[in-house]
């Protein structure tokens, strides 16, 4: 690896747009995770396609290591330069490409962000529906195959996304994909990048599928005895086919933290957050009606709606600052974020089981989720000094884990795999982790593209 030789070729390229100051590496080196942080030998920004290919084919050349890098939101390690090398921070390829309304997609670059697309969009009568919660850029959520609160009626990125464009490790460019709801031509190469997690290749555009913006929308919260109550009625809502927008589960401690931190009030007991979108008031009505019933046979009391916009947001910001929330419980701390995700038949199962575990130990710890697609998140929280709560921690996560594979679910619903679950990969994935290395080793013979995440090479 001749780095030096790689910068002085990008300079007069990049000019101020390449930097190797220790405090932009330090910022590039690490995520919102708890892993340790591991500095890039330097950062460029580029703001096109054909740069991101010159900068790529540079690397290639020399087998310098390539980290790409959006927001810097994930939480397993993925924006982490494990081996050095340069990091290609997107976030100033922020351009939207192209709107149609008619056709209900988007063609953006990868820096945008989701609010970002909402904020141009929104005065058109279209929405993009998939909100991981942080500001995320559209490319770092294609990478990590995000979801968010409204996935269990809008789908997940998987869905969301309709063509990519790509740097491959050797710097050519390819589209993947396109604008038609459907084909059979070729292999779905969009789908291999998805959640590829950067390492197959630099994503530098999407066309994203877009949703109309519902006619009317209401909201609702309500407090439970117990988290088996709670549950319980997250599944019969999905079983009986309830068109909810957006179901969210939060244990007693999570309500507890985001009441003191965002000063609410809602009873400190295991509660649902719901949205109901339609195409009418009384339609919308209906669902939530239908919701309520189902909540009082389970245990469910203060069943209150929230209807004004303002109400809606101020829920849903609260839900959205469940981290920080968490955070603040012990000044100080850190988080360990985690998720699995189980055929929503094992939910109650799989967090109940959870929580006998948390029960037993001397560990805050936080339980929130997107409940309504059988995902939910636990953040442990550790004094970093204290090596034995961050083994504590990861004791706790193995088990999760491991019971959710167990019945029939993954290690990961939406955070993805980085460098933190890659050990759990091959318990789920057994045989198949070889085709993923086959293919590892046929787009990227060199492993330059974000080396140490994923699957082992």
């Amino acid at each position: 690896m001749n780095i030096h030789a790689v910068l002085e070729e990008l300079r007069p390229l990049l000019g101020d747009r390449l930097s190797t100051a220790d405090a932009v590496r330090e910022h590039h080196s690490k995520g919102e995770g708890y892993h340790p942080p591991a500095r890039p030998d330097a950062v460029v920004f580029p703001t096109s396609t054909d740069e991101v290919a010159a900068i790529v084919s540079a690397c290639a050349r020399d087998k310098v290591p390539i980290v790409p890098y959006g927001a810097g939101s994930s939480l397993e390690g993925h924006v982490n330069a494990l081996h050095g090398g340069i990091t290609i921070d997107l976030s100033r390829m922020n351009t939207l490409l192209r709107v149609s309304a008619e056709d209900m997609d988007a063609t953006v670059q990868a820096g945008v962000t989701h609010r970002q697309l909402n904020r141009h969009i929104e005065k058109l009568g279209v929405a993009f529906f998939v909100d991981p919660g942080a500001d995320a850029t559209l490319g770092g959520m294609a990478s990590t195959r995000a979801s968010g609160t409204a996935a269990v009626r809008y789908g997940t990125m998987r869905e969301a996304v309709l063509g990519l464009r790509v740097v491959l490790p050797n710097g050519c460019v390819i589209s993947t994909g396109g604008r038609a709801r459907k084909s059979s031509s070729g292999y779905d190469l969009t789908h291999l990048f998805v959640g590829s997690e950067g390492t197959l290749g630099v994503i530098t555009e999407l066309t994203v599928r877009l949703h109309p913006l519902p006619e009317a929308v209401s909201a609702a919260v309500c407090s439970f005895a117990t988290l088996e109550g709670a549950v319980r009625t997250v599944i019969t809502t999905i079983q009986y086919g309830i068109p909810v927008a957006r179901i969210e589960l939060l244990d007693e401690v999570q309500i507890d933290a985001v009441n003191k931190y965002a000063k609410l009030d809602y009873p400190a007991m295991p509660t649902l957050f719901f949205e109901f979108h339609g195409t009418s008031e009384r339609h919308v009505i209906e669902q939530a009606e239908t919701a309520q019933s189902i909540c009082t046979e389970h245990g469910g009391t203060s069943f209150q709606w929230a209807t004004k916009p303002e109400d809606r947001a101020r829920l849903w910001r609260a839900r959205h600052d469940a981290y920080y929330a968490t955070l603040a419980l012990r000044p100080g701390s850190q988080g360990v974020t985690t998720d699995v995700c189980v055929p929503i038949s094992r939910l109650a199962d799989c967090v109940l089981e959870t929580k006998r575990d948390l029960a037993s130990s001397s560990l805050i710890t936080t339980l929130v989720g997107h409940a309504g697609d059988g995902n939910f998140h636990l953040i442990y929280l550790v004094d970093p000094e204290r090596p034995a709560e961050l083994d504590e921690a990861k004791r706790l996560n193995d088990r999760m884990v491991k019971r959710a594979i167990e019945m029939g679910g993954t290690c990961s619903g939406e955070h993805g795999v980085g460098s933190g679950k890659m050990l759990f990969v091959e318990l789920e994935h057994g045989d198949a982790v070889d085709v993923m290395r086959l293919i590892k080793r046929a787009i990227d013979p060199d492993n330059i593209m974000n080396p140490g995440k994923m699957i082992r090479v």
